[in-house]
């Protein structure tokens, strides 16, 4: 993968996670020169992040949970003078509260700032801002819904429609059903709220119409806060339980008009939030009165497990990138330096 100049003075930067994307990111820092600082539970002390940082620090306690110490993690940070904490994906990535302890602590956190990840972390107020953006949305309700709201909105759709249950702080397809007949509504909406609350604490639920037979493009998006580009899009249809099993890049569904519609949807919304560091747009392609449309669903502010595609076919370093276009580490350069936007997709 290509590099670009950096930025003289040298970093530390605490990963604050575990397994594959800590280790991913620790190789970026030591290829750039930087130096990484990595966090383990007790039963992760051989593990291969661990391992490879220069310097690790143990937590108390063993499993997943002890990665969600915020006064833990900012406390380790300060002690050892780093600059910044990349919180990778899963865990701390999309907690607002994580972000702004870091920059209470004068710590860039690397990402967008608590504001965008709570705009982005309720899926309501992101549709509600696609809507403001003019970017087209599935009908639904722009906020919290008890059951009694899901089903009225449930009978406003027109018949042999369905109706998709889902958890406004959700994802992966957690806390999401799709519900075909109204005597259905009640046993969906309670296995999702009780799924939300479970998996992301927060058993808040929204809904929408649902899309059948539709097409599931992400565009990625890199921001440094002033300006934002596009690096092309990713397919992901095939699922698997509402979750991705396969993906493609380029997408082999869209037009050159159509994929063009998808980036600058992705980009009035991402400016709009003066968006900081890589994230997803996501939207679903459907046939509708015998001509394809889309519309958005949901944003990831994060990194995303499925980076890798966007690296191999574009041959960039995406957490490099990321690191550079933070305005924390101040490391100098800004989007217009990388000249990201003479990027095509190879031959």
């Amino acid at each position: 993968m290509s590099h670009q100049p950096l930025d003289s003075s040298p970093k530390t930067i605490l990963v604050a996670n575990r397994g594959e994307i800590a280790a991913r990111i620790i190789r970026t820092l030591a290829e750039m020169g930087w130096r990484s600082v990595a966090i383990y539970a007790e039963d992760d002390s051989h593990a291969l992040h661990a391992l490879q940082a220069d310097v690790a620090v143990p937590l108390a306690g063993s499993g997943p949970a002890v990665y969600l110490d915020i006064d833990r993690i900012v406390h380790i940070a300060s002690e050892h003078h780093c600059d910044g904490v990349h919180p990778g994906y899963g865990f701390l990535s999309e907690n607002a509260q994580f972000a702004k302890a870091c920059e209470d602590a004068g710590l860039a956190f690397i990402g967008p700032n608590a504001e965008t990840l709570n705009l982005f972390g309720d899926k309501a107020q992101a549709r509600a801002l696609a809507q403001q953006c003019g970017v087209p949305v599935l009908r639904g309700v722009d906020q919290q819904v008890t059951l009694a709201q899901a089903t009225e909105f449930y009978d406003t759709l027109p018949e042999g429609s369905a109706m998709v249950i889902k958890a406004i702080a959700g994802g992966g397809g957690r806390g999401m059903r799709v519900v075909h007949e109204r005597q259905d509504i009640e046993a969906a909406y309670q296995r999702c709220q009780s799924e939300a609350q479970t998996a992301f604490g927060d058993g808040s639920l929204y809904v929408e119409q649902w899309a059948p037979n539709a097409r599931h493009i992400e565009v990625q998006v890199l921001g440094d806060g002033k300006d934002c580009v596009h690096l092309f899009e990713r397919e992901c249809t095939l699922q698997r339980r509402h979750q991705k099993v396969l993906e493609i890049a380029p997408s082999p569904s869209l037009s050159p008009e159509l994929r063009q519609k998808l980036y600058d949807a992705a980009l009035s919304m991402a400016n709009k939030a003066q968006y900081v560091g890589l994230g997803t747009f996501e939207f679903l392609l459907y046939e509708s009165n015998s001509q394809l449309q889309f519309v958005f669903i949901e944003a990831n502010p994060r990194i995303q497990v499925e980076h890798t595609v966007t690296e191999t076919v574009l041959g960039l370093d995406l957490v490099q990138l990321q690191l550079q276009v933070q305005p924390q580490l101040k490391t100098g350069i800004g989007l217009s330096q990388l000249q990201l936007e003479q990027l095509s997709y190879p031959a």
